[in-house]
């Protein structure tokens, strides 16, 4: 399953303390295929990045954020995170490749 998390926190200088810590931890779960991509979000109120998690399940996602370095200091101040099937696109290798019935009678053939 793929999940897409939506983090915010305070821009400040508890958050320049603990970036570099937190990027080198999405690497990491870069490296064992868990994270997709990771980067922030240009032209918010509040510092945010978007995260493209492969999970069993939401839980498993909430356990790795929870273990993020801006977790672990109480920099997040906003979590949201869904669950998405990128049907269409550079993504779609990962998806469940279930089209709704509408659309499968447009691709076949």
């Amino acid at each position: 399953m793929i999940f897409v998390v939506r983090m915010e926190h305070p821009d400040g200088e508890e958050w320049g303390q603990y970036v570099a810590e937190h990027v080198s931890y999405l690497r990491g779960l870069i490296t064992r295929g868990h994270l997709l991509a990771s980067g922030p979000v240009k032209g918010s109120v509040l510092r945010a990045g978007l995260l493209i998690f492969r999970a069993e399940s939401e839980q498993q996602v909430r356990q790795w954020i929870e273990d993020d370095p801006f977790s672990r200091e109480n920099l997040i101040v906003t979590l949201d995170i869904c669950q998405w099937d990128p049907l269409f696109g550079c993504l779609s290798e990962v998806s469940s490749g279930l089209l709704p019935p509408v659309l499968q009678d447009q691709t076949a053939g």
